[in-house]
């Protein structure tokens, strides 16, 4: 992998994500080599993947170069790889480009999409983890309206305009607000020779409400805003098979679609090697003590979504989202410093700060401890929180000159098939 060599402690860190990229940042010119690994030369700010897929962002204004945030540390070094095993007798792991012994290895690998093992809606349906997927679905979504403007029949055209999104968390009622404001500010404007009124937005969710990991009082509010957004919100309703256009439920729902869009849960992406004890199947996550130490080894660690660290306030892990794995990769930095030069390492407590979702336009829920609020200024904090969030001052310029533009003109810019899709 031609990696120098060097008298310094080699960390190696799997994953350039939200975990990876702070971890990396934290030991930036200390005194220790830093290897970072990634299948892809970006790091993806994952929240605002639906903002791609639904033509309101570039996919460059919410990715960033992995070389260019380590550039300035003289002992960081990148490479693109994916790692297939670790050999943690040898200090080593195997990648598609060679082997690299480490003294310490961080696995921050996050997680991939959870089909729950049903294969025919993994190889029909569309998910969204990555650039390249929320592209796909961005072209799919355009396509859609280009064969729906040609059908030759109703039915053909219905099944071209119904969009399903499966999944209630924060990714599906933002992904079902964003094809909403589509169908209200675009549609009418750009294919005249449609009626709007034609175009349905359904977002199935298998429990009770959406949003169930925040507050009632945000289940509630978000399903009143997407409901006045035209969004038909089916709860308690499980998609059992999907083979292209039909879509069968555990209920009496039926729906015809040439898109149905997968966001009803994640799983984590381990990688082969470890002893299987460590990870727990069911999530596919790496029991981790309170210093993200993955039980069993000295020195191999896990952060973010892909390490289970329980506790009396987090019985079942910390939620899978940015903030655990931010917290921890900077947590982590100081403690293998401290672990280098014998000293004992720090507990990791989560701080947690609060719960966010958008669901449109002047329309979003926000969960904090002692204070719950939704509306405009919720949408305007969410703007702020995620603005400031991303990698990098050209992206942050560029985000917010689209979405002033966007808001002014009620207008999503990115409406490009640039990369035809095919199921």
């Amino acid at each position: 992998m031609n990696i120098p060599q060097s008298n310094l402690p080699r960390i190696v860190i799997i994953g350039g994500g939200f975990g990876g990229v702070n971890l990396s940042k934290k030991l930036a010119n200390k005194n220790v080599q830093v290897v970072l690994i990634d299948k892809h030369n970006y790091h993806t700010f994952q929240p605002l993947l639906y903002q791609v897929s639904s033509s309101g962002l570039e996919p460059d204004s919410i990715a960033y170069p992995l070389r260019k945030i380590i550039k300035k540390h003289k002992t960081s070094f990148f490479r693109l790889a994916e790692v297939k095993e670790i050999l943690p007798h040898q200090k080593d792991i195997v990648t598609d480009i060679g082997h690299l012994n480490y003294d310490y290895l961080v696995i921050a690998t996050g997680t991939k999409t959870n089909f729950f093992g049903n294969a025919t809606i993994e190889s029909n349906s569309m998910p969204m983890k990555s650039v390249s997927q929320a592209l796909d679905i961005r072209s799919l979504i355009l396509q859609n309206f280009e064969k729906a403007a040609i059908a030759n029949s109703k039915e053909e055209r219905h099944a071209y305009l119904t969009f399903v999104i499966v999944g209630g968390g924060p990714t599906g009622i933002e992904l079902a607000g964003a094809i909403a404001e589509l169908k209200n500010n675009i549609l009418p404007r750009d294919y005249q020779d449609l009626n709007a009124n034609d175009m349905h937005i359904h977002l199935l969710e298998g429990s009770e409400r959406v949003l169930s990991a925040m507050s009632e009082y945000a289940s509630e509010k978000a399903k009143e805003f997407l409901e006045e957004l035209g969004v038909k919100v089916h709860c308690n309703t499980m998609v059992k098979d999907y083979d292209g256009v039909n879509v069968t439920t555990n209920s009496d729902l039926e729906l015809h679609s040439e898109t149905l869009i997968w966001a009803a849960g994640v799983t984590g992406a381990p990688v082969n090697g470890l002893k299987a004890e460590v990870l727990i199947s069911k999530a596919n996550r790496y029991k981790v003590n309170e210093f993200n130490l993955i039980k069993g080894y000295e020195n191999i660690f896990a952060i973010g979504d892909i390490a289970m660290m329980t506790s009396p306030d987090y019985p079942n892990g910390h939620p899978q989202v940015a903030q655990p794995a931010i917290q921890q990769g900077q947590l982590l930095a100081k403690n293998l410093l401290r672990l280098i030069d014998g000293k004992s390492m720090e507990a990791f407590k989560y701080k947690d700060k609060g719960s966010m979702a958008t669901i449109g336009r002047n329309k979003a829920v926000v969960d904090l401890k002692h204070f719950k609020f939704g509306g405009f200024f919720a949408w305007f904090v969410w703007m702020f929180i995620h603005l400031m969030a991303l990698v990098g001052f050209r992206n942050r310029v560029i985000v917010l000159f689209n979405w002033t533009y966007n808001y002014i003109n009620f207008d999503k810019a990115a409406r490009l098939i640039i990369r035809p899709f095919k199921k």
